[in-house]
């Protein structure tokens, strides 16, 4: 009985590996409609104020490979897209999240609001018109300009997945 048990239990176990190792989560081939093949995403426009030389960069950079890894939709010039991302940083806030023993602020949020206008030239239509926000968080001890610089990044990373997501799953 222990080794009908214990075959059975190994059965499932690599059943149950197989199974999962076999379901992988894609947004490729989601439900962005037939006519859209192509997007163009211009470069974006940081009106934050907040200084950050290559936030708008940095946050073009991140989109376009996003959905170059998405696969979904080709990135191309907007004079071949079939759609058309328009993005804007609207502002960016660094607020204290943790603070510990007193008055000692010892984590930090950045967080990232940003305006996206998403239009269908195929269909002439705008699909949405949407305000994005996400954050990182940064320790606000040692090396801060470096671990500010990392949650920057971090924001933009997650505002580019929100954004994709929109994108291509909205429909």
């Amino acid at each position: 009985m222990k080794k009908l048990l214990s075959v059975t239990l190994k059965y499932w176990l690599i059943s149950s590996i197989i199974f999962i190792s076999g379901c992988s989560y894609s947004f490729t081939g989601s439900s962005v409609p037939d006519h859209l093949k192509s997007i163009a995403i211009p470069f974006c426009v940081d009106r934050s104020g907040s200084g950050e030389p290559t936030m708008a960069d940095d946050f073009t950079n991140t989109l376009i490979e996003q959905f170059i890894s998405d696969n979904s939709l080709a990135v191309t010039e907007k004079s071949k897209a079939d759609a058309f991302l328009d993005c804007t940083i609207n502002s960016i806030s660094d607020a204290p999240t943790v603070i510990q023993g007193g008055e000692n602020v010892s984590t930090r949020r950045l967080t990232i609001n940003a305006r996206v206008i998403y239009k269908d030239f195929v269909m002439k239509k705008t699909v949405f018109d949407k305000k994005f926000s996400n954050y990182g968080d940064y320790e606000n001890q040692g090396d801060i300009p470096t671990k500010r610089s990392e949650a920057i990044q971090l924001a933009i990373d997650r505002l580019a997945e929100d954004i994709l997501l929109a994108v291509v799953s909205d429909w």
